[in-house]
């Protein structure tokens, strides 16, 4: 009887840690399925995309004329709306971001004026008149904020010196700040500000690939170069929501690097437990900052991490991959829906998330 006894309780730890493992690969599912195409799909290469901060619009910029093309969303259905924006952009589009209140749409483009800036009424993009000084060749990413103040900042990365260009609202004026004290040393390819406005990463071709700043009023000061630097041309950053993590994808190995910051010091993260599988186009976290997702070369073209503490794990690919290359992803506030730009037709995939989320995650505290 005591035998029987001893090889149930042995059994009943087994079982308890296969049960166990079952749970943890339960916590960390999450479904990404793809939605069908939306009505009017970009006419070449999709780049970055962004929603609005409703979830109500998305706009997505890409090779061939129109250059961006804005959806409005109902429900699951996405429509391109039609004659807008009122002025297109003059070149391949690059980058896309709206404003933080949705009032400002901004594109980047390959051709003067580089950057074109939209207001929105509704559903109506209007073309405010051009910046008084024009970032300086091909404009490649772009990035807004609005600090606790209510001051609204808008950074262009972009492909000739100063390689980033900084500028400050007021109305629907935009006014270039003057530069930062030290440059990006290369071709600047992406740019993000944290969610309050404290921090800009700017990935860019030559070494060292990450510069990061620091902003004090109008004043963008770099920091000292995190200790581990990405390994070859950084093309994309994204800061998590609470402005504790940073990712940076860049031209090879790892593909991805991932930074923790405390204070001003960013600090590498063990690398994920499976890398991206090509040159990284593009990053973006998750509104909730439980899920990475980095756009790249090479199938699957999008690898989607779960993170659990300061721990990045691989999620199961989608159930419909992009096409082809994938480029600048983007989640919606609420974190349902999820835009991948990609190199073939349709050029765009867009998916809905499911809700379930890991237990075991938390928002920046390690």
């Amino acid at each position: 009887m005591e035998r029987i006894v001893k090889y149930a309780f042995i059994f009943l730890i087994i079982a308890g840690g296969y049960f166990s493992g079952w749970l943890k690969i339960q916590e960390t599912k999450a479904a990404f399925t793809k939605l069908p195409n939306p009505t009017g799909l970009p006419t070449g290469h999709g780049h970055s995309s962004s929603f609005s901060p409703d979830g109500t619009h998305l706009a997505i910029a890409h090779m061939k004329e129109p250059y961006v093309t804005i959806y409005k969303r109902s429900g699951d259905t996405f429509t391109k709306l039609l004659n807008q924006p009122d002025v297109l952009p003059t070149g391949n589009g690059f980058g896309t971001a709206f404003s933080p209140d949705g009032t400002y749409l901004a594109a980047a483009h390959d051709k003067a004026p580089c950057v074109t800036i939209y207001k929105r009424s509704g559903d109506t993009f209007t073309k405010l008149p051009d910046l008084d000084v024009l970032p300086t060749t091909v404009g490649r990413k772009v990035s807004f904020i609005t600090t606790a103040d209510g001051t609204t900042y808008l950074a262009v990365a972009h492909k000739a010196s100063p390689y980033v260009t900084i500028y400050k609202r007021s109305g629907d004026t935009f006014t270039k700040l003057p530069d930062p004290d030290v440059l990006p040393t290369g071709y600047g390819y992406g740019a993000s500000f944290s969610p309050d406005g404290t921090y800009l990463a700017v990935a860019h071709a030559t070494s060292r690939f990450l510069t990061i700043y620091k902003r004090s009023g109008d004043t963008f000061t770099e920091l000292p170069d995190p200790a581990n630097l990405p390994t070859d041309c950084g093309l994309s950053t994204s800061f998590s929501p609470d402005g504790t993590y940073l990712a940076v994808s860049n031209a090879s190995s790892p593909y991805v690097t991932i930074y923790k910051r405390s204070g001003d010091t960013f600090t590498k993260l063990p690398d994920p437990d499976v890398l991206p599988t090509g040159y990284g186009y593009g990053t973006s976290f998750s509104a909730d900052g439980i899920y990475l997702v980095i756009a790249h070369d090479n199938a699957p073209f999008v690898t989607i991490y779960c993170r659990s503490g300061d721990t990045f794990t691989k999620l199961a690919n989608p159930d419909i991959l992009p096409t082809n290359v994938g480029c600048g992803p983007s989640f919606t506030a609420d974190g349902t829906y999820l835009a991948v730009g990609h190199d073939d037709y349709p050029f765009l995939a867009i998916y809905k998330v499911d809700p379930i989320h890991p237990a075991s995650a938390n928002n920046g505290d390690g």
